[in-house]
């Protein structure tokens, strides 16, 4: 039996129902728990009561602090790689650099959000603007009203209006709004962009029987929108496929973590 761990969310739930049935198909016993919390999952992994856990990428690093060498990324979405982040301002604005931040707006994303939030709080501090002594003001999208179907939508949207002179937000947020048809893309434009970094990811036990690892993975990769069960897996991760885990890319969260004193 493998068990699987993720944080109690109806779009989790939806997927991993859709996981269980495949990972049957295939001969892999699966079982899943649901957890209040990304910070409880890790507490579970770490004592070994789950086999696998759906990482959001501070939960990742986390985990991997407190485990080890006990863990392994074993499966990733093809958008949780080389993901990164922006720093937007509007169109006719005469911010250029991050120089010119100074004594400006800033809006970011929630606070629990890697990449408009953690992140960018952090690559703007590495960039040499201190956003509590160097911004005129600046917020995160919890401090915020808003009717913005996202926290990024919210910083683009408050950019573009000219409430704030520059913001925080993802290349995935982006083409989320480019395919529905709200991104303002001649509205705002990108002054600097962040390397980019790895997101979320499948991460299982180091102590896993080798061979079951290799079937697990296989699992994964076989995910297709051409079955109806695997449809609903992607369509419910917001990703086209699967892909082989990678242990890199997680440098710059782990940096901004650190620095913000979220692990030690």
């Amino acid at each position: 039996m493998v068990r699987l761990g993720g944080t109690a969310t109806a779009p989790h739930m939806e997927v991993f129902q859709g996981l269980e049935t495949l990972f049957r198909r295939r001969g892999i016993d699966l079982e899943w728990v649901l957890y209040s919390d990304y910070d409880i999952m890790v507490d579970a992994f770490v004592k070994g009561e789950i086999d696998l856990a759906w990482n959001g990428p501070l939960s990742y690093v986390k985990m991997k602090r407190q485990a080890g060498d006990g863990c392994r990324v074993i499966a990733m979405r093809d958008v949780d790689v080389n993901f990164t982040t922006h720093f937007i301002t509007a169109t006719g604005s005469n911010i250029l650099t991050v120089e010119d931040l100074k004594n400006r707006s800033f809006a970011f994303g929630r606070r629990s959000s890697v990449q408009a939030g953690l992140l960018a709080y952090s690559l703007l501090k590495d960039s040499g603007i201190n956003p509590s002594k160097d911004l005129a003001a600046n917020s995160f999208y919890d401090d915020r009203r808003s009717d913005a179907k996202s926290d990024e939508q919210d910083v683009i949207e408050r950019v573009v209006s000219g409430e704030f002179d520059a913001g925080a937000v993802s290349q995935r947020a982006m083409e989320v709004m480019a395919e529905d048809g709200t991104l303002p893309r001649d509205d705002f434009r990108i002054f600097w962009s962040s390397p980019g970094y790895s997101h979320c990811c499948f991460t299982s036990q180091q102590t896993l029987d080798p061979a079951l690892v290799s079937e697990i993975e296989a699992a994964f990769l076989s995910v297709t929108a051409e079955d109806a069960v695997g449809k609903s897996v992607l369509d419910g991760e917001a990703c086209r496929y699967f892909v082989p885990g990678m242990e890199e890319g997680w440098e710059l969260i782990e940096k901004a973590a650190e620095a913000e004193g979220l692990v030690f």
